[in-house]
């Protein structure tokens, strides 16, 4: 089974960028994206073959995710049931299309694009409430079925997972504490699909900054991400990144499962 996903950064104009054909020539079992920036009806898709699931943002332009399965979903959920707080409304970005969960017969595939902690980290107490909603959503589910998680997850956990990680400590996507919150999901009863294949592979990013000639000098980050439940590591086949794949400022990224 071939899972691929993708961070589009707006999916009209990664039409106009080709992908169509590049969505075609993965052939995937499972395509998810996240940053589709659409209300619904804005574009409509010929997937022969796909079930097509979205989440849309409230406000217009912003945020959305989707995903296209062959196999039909038994249920989805597009939000995760943060409850409203006067203090601190985290339930906001469940009205941001953030979510889309889809179960199937064998397991649960959870694409997400998580909250960016924003410049001085202004936003980072709602991160983290995201943060520990999503863990405790992925969690449940677990107990279940085994779950895949993919998407933009707006971190990098450790220094291998950017060119510049002195600079950066602190910035958003490689605060303490988002990285701190990446490892409590992991220790929830997850695991990174590609650095259980490639532990020590370094210059594997899979987003850009548009400034400064990044892309081409491969000043990178890896943020997103394929995250299994511990037991279907055994099951892990290839887990790949897609630099040479354009459209975006993220590329796509992808697993590779044995059939369960």
């Amino acid at each position: 089974m071939k899972l691929v996903s993708w961070n589009v950064n707006g999916l009209r104009a990664s039409i106009k960028k080709g992908f169509m054909e590049n969505f075609a020539t993965f052939d995937a079992d499972v395509f998810a994206l996240q940053e589709t920036k659409l209300q619904e009806g804005l574009v409509e898709l010929d997937l022969p073959g796909y079930h097509q699931t979205w989440s849309y943002a409230e406000k217009k332009g912003y945020s959305g995710t989707a995903v296209f399965s062959k196999e039909k979903p038994l249920q989805v959920i597009h939000t995760l049931g943060i409850e409203p707080n006067t203090e601190l409304d985290a339930s906001i970005t469940d009205r941001e299309g953030r979510l889309c969960a889809l179960e199937f017969k064998n397991y649960w595939l959870v694409c997400c694009y998580t909250p960016n902690a924003q410049p001085g980290l202004a936003r980072i107490e709602l991160r983290l409430a995201w943060g520990n909603a999503f863990r405790e959503f992925v969690a449940e589910r677990a107990t279940k079925k085994p779950v895949v998680i993919c998407g933009d997850l707006n971190v990098a956990h450790n220094e291998i997972d950017l060119k510049n990680p002195g600079p950066n400590r602190g910035n958003a996507g490689f605060s303490d504490e988002e990285r701190a919150d990446f490892t409590t999901l992991l220790e929830a009863g997850f695991t990174d699909s590609f650095r259980h294949l490639y532990p020590d592979l370094t210059h594997a990013y899979s987003w850009w900054s548009f400034r400064g000639n990044a892309r081409a000098n491969n000043t990178g980050w890896r943020i997103d991400y394929f995250l299994v439940s511990n037991n279907l590591v055994p099951r892990i086949e290839n887990a790949s990144i897609w630099p040479e794949v354009y459209g975006s400022d993220h590329c796509p990224v992808s697993l590779e499962l044995a059939d369960f």
